[in-house]
């Protein structure tokens, strides 16, 4: 992979477009612990002056810190989270094996300590599952005071192969809940609208209720943000379980 990255990148016709890593599969998985593809790959986007954005839901991307310090040094960079929920029930149910999503929080602080943009997707939401205000409501309130750069959230997706699998989990573990998922999934991948509306309007509103207050390094991150250009938006995540 870091061998097919670089010749990629090294393509006369390459002409340095932002790579997303994390929009379909974690980058940080337990595998990358082992094998270490990051680093190399993300030692080829500096030689290369590429700019890149990072989603993970692992805090095993602190290991490359000081790689992703350099490629900052060149061209923009950012390294973001997904937090689905604080709530231990919920996190085992839905995401076995993930680190805890409170390591991922105190990531994101680490992140913007070091002068490196980071933010907090609250994703995927899952009617029934996490999606109480109060729930959001911590996420949003943690990540403030880790100084994110964005805090958004996003309903869960069911693409096919995806959604036979998440139904069969959801029969097992929350089968009142199957009817309501039948509906608002029935159009196909995506929630219905007012679902997504719902989704949209539950994060907004723990945005503007967050008590989190601004911390030093929050301050850090607002005057890098300020010294430098207008960023291009985060690429909108395509796919979350």
């Amino acid at each position: 992979m870091p061998e097919l990255l670089r010749a990629e990148l090294s393509k006369p016709s390459w002409k340095r477009e932002l790579i997303a890593f994390g929009t379909n599969t974690d980058p940080y998985q337990w595998a990358e612990g082992r094998y270490r593809l990051m680093p190399p790959m993300l030692d080829a986007l500096r030689e290369m002056k590429t700019p890149a954005s990072i989603l993970t839901k692992s805090p095993l991307v602190l290991r490359d810190m000081d790689r992703i310090k350099a490629l900052a040094e060149v061209t923009d960079v950012s390294v973001n989270f997904s937090v689905p929920t604080l709530e231990e029930k919920a996190w085992r149910a839905t995401e076995p094996h993930t680190p805890h999503p409170r390591k991922r929080l105190e990531a994101v602080a680490k992140f913007n300590q070091a002068g490196i943009p980071s933010g907090v997707l609250v994703a995927p939401l899952m009617p029934g599952i996490n999606d109480e205000p109060d729930q959001v409501q911590e996420i949003v309130d943690i990540a403030k005071e880790s100084a994110a750069t964005f805090v958004n959230g996003i309903a869960l997706h069911l693409r096919p192969a995806v959604r036979e699998v998440f139904m069969s989990w959801l029969s097992a573990a929350r089968p009142d809940l199957v009817p309501r998922y039948e509906e608002i999934y029935a159009g196909g991948a995506y929630a219905e609208p007012k679902e997504r509306a719902r989704i949209g309007k539950l994060v907004r509103g723990a945005r503007r209720g967050s008590r989190g207050r601004r911390t030093s390094h929050e301050g850090v991150a607002a005057d890098r943000k300020r010294s430098k250009p207008r960023r291009e938006p985060e690429p909108r995540q395509q796919s979350l379980f």
